[in-house]
């Protein structure tokens, strides 16, 4: 399978899907779109990857090129190609979905658990390989409304909306990709961990075996998303 990846910051790169990617003989190309980057046409790809940034997606005055990115979201999304957004990723396609970003009541950092509902759970469902609690990392300070017509992926205490599904557009607020290394940059730009569901580094980094299920609950999405393209 053919992936691409959109990415919008230094500090969040695509974190174990590297490693996934690798373990099945895919592969990746990326379109960095703070550095001024154009993406391909397409057919270039049979799964794009949305990632994630510090940025807002209504903030579009101080990063100029995110008008130009949601305007390719807007082309694929009409024709229904394959798209997996992450956290601002997400968001973007709720976004364009018709789905309002908005500030979420907490910030939501550090692991949750995540309780999905039995749609996306369902044997032949694209988290049919999760359980129905799913402790899940976060990062996050939005939220957004699930597009009309979407099946929700999910809720956490901390934040309702934590996904969903609209035919080959798949939405995660929620980060499967991240680990430690992937997270040193954001931990030194992060100005405090304070809030009734923000956990400090050296509680979060601890859960290895946390990292290591979240690395494989992606692993699992992605394999399905690939028998439900065709791709492999």
């Amino acid at each position: 399978m053919r992936i691409h990846f959109f990415e919008h910051d230094p500090m969040e790169g695509i974190g174990t899907f590297d490693d996934l990617l690798f373990e099945r003989s895919w592969t990746a190309t990326h379109t960095r779109w703070d550095r001024g980057e154009t993406p391909p046409d397409p057919s270039a790809w049979d799964l794009l990857v949305v990632m994630g940034g510090p940025m807002n997606i209504y903030e579009d005055a101080n990063f100029p090129w995110m008008t130009a990115e949601k305007s390719y979201l807007d082309r694929i999304l009409s024709k229904d190609l394959p798209v997996l957004g992450v956290c601002l990723g997400a968001q973007l396609l709720a976004d364009r979905l018709g789905g309002p970003v908005t500030r979420n009541e907490f910030s939501e950092i550090g692991w949750s658990d995540l309780s999905l509902t039995p749609e996306v759970r369902a044997p032949g469902a694209l988290f049919e390989h999760m359980p129905a609690t799913a402790s899940v990392f976060q990062w996050h300070g939005d939220t957004f409304a699930i597009p009309e017509g979407a099946t929700p992926i999910g809720s956490t205490k901390a934040c309702r909306n934590q996904g969903f599904v609209k035919g080959n557009a798949v939405g995660l607020q929620f980060h499967l990709e991240f680990d430690p290394n992937a997270l040193r940059g954001l931990i030194k730009a992060q100005p405090h961990f304070k809030g009734p569901y923000m956990q400090k580094p050296d509680v979060f980094l601890s859960n290895q075996d946390g990292f290591r299920q979240n690395r494989d609950w992606l692993g699992g999405l992605l394999d399905n998303i690939a028998k439900r393209i065709g791709s492999n």
